[in-house]
């Protein structure tokens, strides 16, 4: 059998396939759930201390789109290239409870060689570090910290936030990194001009790893009412996106270089696809959208396939990270085809 394990952002994975945070992680079913599918690691529901971002969850609406833009049966089983759109919130649990509860689920998770990791989503960062600093306390042994939700533009102000600088990326991991000594998975926008430089800044600032990259922010107009699907802009993700986070990746790996571990999210629908992330840079993938229109099925199958990827071409999973990405070239070092552009022009037109 083909080696699944990874080592990623200080844990030791038994395969890189992670439940990400979403509503199918905010219950004690939906996490054993995704434990019993084989997760490698379940990254639950977030939480800050912001009440807006809580009360936000009140307004959940999510849609299911085809190629074409038309909404889907919501029945677990869309078709691969469905899209998932919507607006969500944060965990409505009190704080400490919710540690309590993960606490439990974590030490479920480590009988089986899994991890039940807390998610928390920047808003106030005094109260965000102090919020960190109490994790470890319970027991729990990694840490999640958002700071790349789409929402945040959408928001009440400052529910959550969505940082696109640098500079502040930096910022935000010392003080998070100061306060627990957790290892520590910065997650990050990919509403940037260079997610790069973002996971560099992370990096800088002390983190175990970075996560490329939280979903787009985008508006749906509708067809026949001619006005915006759910009335709102909100955050969209699919297998579309896969070929954007695997260039991102691509480009924190050059920054940060291969001793730097990353993590992809945002387009896997299959273990194809995390073996597609690992080849990029990642060293495992959080699948969420897929799992939420597909159920848990969806990482059962993902590690499946991705066993079955790797009996066909050999080698292990570590061994895939980053292979694609050292390879990537610049247009100047292709072999030049004076011509090859007639070919794409209809004979009518030529």
């Amino acid at each position: 059998m083909p080696e699944l394990g990874v080592v990623c952002g200080g844990l030791a994975l038994k395969n890189p396939v992670i439940a990400g945070s979403g509503e199918h992680t905010m219950t004690a079913g939906g996490i054993r759930a995704a434990l019993a599918a084989g997760a490698a690691a379940v990254v639950a529901k977030s939480v800050n201390e912001n009440p807006a971002a809580r009360a936000q969850l009140d307004g959940t609406d999510y849609l299911l789109l085809d190629s074409q833009w038309r909404p889907l049966p919501w029945d677990f089983a869309p078709p691969p290239d469905a899209s998932l759109f919507g607006r969500s919130g944060l965990m409505q649990r009190d704080f400490d409870s919710w540690m309590e509860e993960l606490a439990g689920l974590d030490a479920e998770a480590a009988r089986v060689g899994a991890y039940v990791i807390p998610s928390l989503i920047l808003a106030d960062l005094d109260a965000a570090a102090g919020m960190a600093a109490r994790i470890a306390g319970y027991g729990l042994r990694a840490l999640e910290f958002n700071i790349g939700a789409p929402h945040g533009p959408e928001a009440a102000a400052g529910a959550i936030i969505t940082e696109r600088a640098a500079a502040r990326v930096h910022e935000i991991t010392a003080r998070i990194r100061a306060a627990t000594p957790l290892p520590l998975w910065i997650k990050l926008t990919g509403q940037s001009e260079d997610v790069g430089a973002l996971a560099s800044a992370a990096m800088d600032g002390g983190a175990d790893a970075a996560i490329v990259m939280g979903r787009f922010l985008a508006m749906v107009p509708d067809l026949e009412t001619q006005a915006p699907m759910l009335g709102t802009s909100g955050a969209i993700g699919g297998a579309w996106s896969l070929p954007l986070t695997c260039r991102c990746l691509a480009q924190a790996r050059a920054r940060c270089g291969p001793g730097f571990a990353l993590l992809g999210t945002n387009g896997a629908r299959s273990g194809e696809d995390v073996a597609r992330m690992l080849l990029a840079g990642a060293t495992a993938v959080e699948m969420t959208s897929a799992v939420m229109a597909g159920g848990f099925a969806v990482v059962s199958d993902a590690v499946a396939a991705l066993d079955a990827y790797l009996a066909r071409k050999g080698g292990d999973a570590q061994g895939l990270v980053g292979l694609a990405a050292d390879r990537l070239q610049g247009y100047g070092a292709q072999a030049p085809r004076p011509g090859f552009w007639r070919q794409f022009v209809p004979p009518e037109a030529r």
